[in-house]
Formats: structure tokens, sequence, C-alpha cells
């Protein structure tokens, strides 16, 4: 490329299946499996998502965690009560031709340090099922959770991570796959008053465990897999974390990006903190959580009392709340991504996750422009920070012009 030519790099888009749990009725995916995977490749053709992240869990009448105490529901696409061999393999990859829709990644977020060893043994052997199905569809990442055990303090946690999660990692290198780790928090996991519950949650502990990868040899094979609604959730902008990495040496560390934001109710703030909700969530009765699943999921509040999740462009442009870190300010999170990781952007999958509750409809015609229209802002959003990167980091120095202004900086709000 000629000095100075103006090339902006975009990203690649895609979105997780998640955004609709059931496209296909339940009776037909149990017959099929696989059906579902084409009806949602159909699907993101229809609304203009070039890539899918493929979501896989345990199935619902296999999980440990009822749907009814989740927050977001989590989606089994890609249905692996039975293994996903090379014709199963055939027939997405026939899917994904006719559909002209790719493939980002794999993703099944569960605990993979539950407490619990049968429950953690399940969920182990379905990550292997997807490790081998990413294999067999010709994608080179898988994105997950790291978990937390409950019951042990979080150095206790590390120690655990050494003995249950590097197996997980040597199995992800005989593959050639990268593990990216999304950093949500999970403080409604469970009824605990504990508030982390994924030790992977911030660029510290992505350092502390990177560095147990090292010592095992599968440093290459632990990524994060960044989502800004959660920086958001913690108080920090992604400026900061990515110039936090970057001081340290680990800004190579983000291998991929969730798009979701959060937004911050200044209420919930004044009456609880970024803590949440403390007690009297409704999910304990006197000295004993409850058991009923609908009551459980109150252990949200933790979150919900102070924030509310977004779906790319449904939240308002709002520059105080971006300058207070309580919204995503999507611009300067692309830009921040370009001037501060170590990532080739042209080759980086922006995911769009959809966990915006008043419009999270299980219904194909109704969300199918909800999703359209968040794609069309997030490519949009991309392409300007493209823009203004090529122009004032590449374009504008060759000439020995500089760019105007000072822009955001790093640990400042």
């Amino acid at each position: 490329m000629p000095a100075g030519e103006f090339r902006p790099r975009p990203m690649r888009l895609a979105i997780l299946t998640a955004a609709l749990q059931e496209l296909t009725p339940r009776a037909l995916r149990d017959a099929d499996p696989d059906l579902a995977i084409e009806e949602w490749l159909a699907f993101a053709a229809e609304i203009g998502a070039p890539n899918i992240e493929l979501s896989a869990a345990l199935h619902p009448g296999e999980s440990d965690v009822p749907a009814a105490a989740m927050l977001d529901p989590v989606a089994n696409t890609l249905d692996l009560r039975r293994p996903f061999d090379a014709a199963r393999a055939a027939r997405v990859r026939r899917a994904m031709a006719a559909a002209r829709v790719g493939l980002s990644d794999l993703g099944y977020f569960d605990n993979m340090l539950a407490s619990d060893e049968g429950a953690r043994r399940r969920k182990h052997a379905l990550m292997l099922g997807v490790f081998d199905a990413a294999v067999l569809l010709g994608t080179d990442a898988v994105t997950g959770f790291v978990g937390r055990n409950p019951a042990l303090s979080m150095d206790a946690n590390l120690v655990m991570f050494e003995e249950v999660f590097i197996p997980l990692l040597r199995e992800a290198k005989a593959r050639g796959l990268t593990y990216r780790v999304e950093q949500c928090p999970m403080p409604g996991w469970n009824t605990s008053d504990a508030w982390h519950n994924n030790i992977a949650y911030a660029p510290g502990p992505w350092i502390a465990l990177h560095r147990i990868c090292e010592r095992h040899g599968v440093g290459d094979q632990f990524r994060i897999h960044y989502d800004p609604s959660h920086a958001i959730l913690m108080g920090q902008d992604s400026r900061s974390v990515f110039q936090y990495l970057k001081d340290r040496g680990y800004n190579f560390l983000i291998g991929g990006f969730h798009v979701k934001g959060q937004v911050i109710d200044a209420r919930g703030i004044s009456a609880w903190g970024y803590g949440g909700q403390t007690l009297e969530r409704g999910d304990w009765h006197g000295r004993e959580p409850s058991r009923d699943p609908a009551e459980q999921l109150n252990a949200w509040k933790k979150q919900t009392v102070f924030a509310e999740h977004e779906l790319p462009g449904t939240a308002r442009h709002d520059p105080l709340a971006y300058l207070q870190n309580r919204s995503v300010d999507w611009l300067d999170h692309q830009l921040a991504a370009r001037e501060l990781l170590a990532i080739e952007p042209d080759k980086t999958y922006l995911v769009v996750e959809h966990e915006y509750p008043p419009a999270r409809i299980q219904d194909r015609r109704l969300l199918a422009p909800i999703l359209q229209a968040s794609l069309a802002f997030t490519r949009a959003i991309d392409a300007a920070a493209a823009a203004m990167y090529a122009l004032q980091h590449e374009v504008l120095p060759a000439q020995g012009i500089a760019a105007q202004g000072i822009g955001r900086e790093a640990y400042r709000s």
C-alpha cells in the first residue's frame, strides 16, 4: 500500500444466535437438531448478519440452572446431545454456503469451575464437544466463561483454575483452538452475596490467569472476548481498560468482541451503589435461600437495580453518560480498540449480543427489524471508526499533518 493511502479496515460483523433462542420450535429441533442451525443461518441472512456466533448449551432437560432462574436464557442452537460428526458438519456447511453466512466462533457460556463435581464433569464434556464441533466447522475459536467455585475464596479459585481449567486449554491446544473468555462478573449466577462469580472479570485477573496458562504452555490458548457492557457494570471505560493492558504489555489478550452495552440507572446507584441490592431481594426467606427458581432470579438484583443491558443502538446518544462511564461510547470504543490493542481489525469479529430486556421478543417477525437495525448501527459506527483511524493515524501522518484536538483520555472521566 502506498504511504498515506486511505484504506479503512472495518471489523467483521456477526450475531450470537442466543438473540432468538426458540427460532425453531422445540418439538422440531429436538427431533432434528441441525434444523435449528439451518433456520438461524437463513434468519441471519434475512437481517443482514454476514456471520453468526453459534450458541451451544446444555439442553433444557439437562441444565443444572432452570430457565426461570436465568436473567438471559441461553440457547442450544448447537445441540450436542449426540456427537457432532462429519455428516452433521457437512450439512451445516451446506446451509452456510446456501445462506452466504459465515461463522465467527462457537459460544458456550457456563461455569467451568462449578463446585459440584458431577455438574462440572457434564459441563466440561459438553465443552469438549463444542471444541470438536469448532474443528469440524472450520473455526479457530470457542468463547465462554471461566466461572467460579462459590464455596472457595478467589485465591483458592486460582488453584482450582490450574487444576481443572488448564486441562481444557490443553484440549483446545491439541485441536488448534483458542478459548476466548467473556468477562461478565455474573453477580446473580447464584443466591450468595458474592458479586464476582466469574473470576476472569477484569484486566487484573486476566493477567493473573494468563501467567498460570503460560507456566503450563497454553498461554496462546487463553484470550479475552471483550464485552464493554461488563466494564460499564463495574465503573470502567473501554479506553482505560485497553490502555492498562497496553501499559502492562498484555494488549494482545483481547481477541474478539461482544457488542452489547449497559445503561446505568443513577437512581439505582444512589440507592445501592455498584454492588447492587444486598438484602431483601426476594431470593432468600429468612436464613435460607429460596428453592423456587423464579425467586432465585431475584439474585440478579445485584445488577438489575442499577443497570440494564443495551442492544447496540437502543440507548439514546448521551455524551454525559459516556464521560461518566454510564453507557458505552461506541465510537470511542471502536477507536480505542484500533489505537491501543494488538489486533488486526479486518480479522477481528464484532459479535452483536442481544440482551435488552424489553426487546427480547421471541417472535421472528417482530424481532427481525430490531436486530436488522442494531446490526446496521454496529456496522456504521465501526465504519466511522475505521475511517477516522485511517485518516488520523495513516493518511495525515504520511503528509506530516497532525490530527486536531486531544480526544478522550484513558484514566480520566
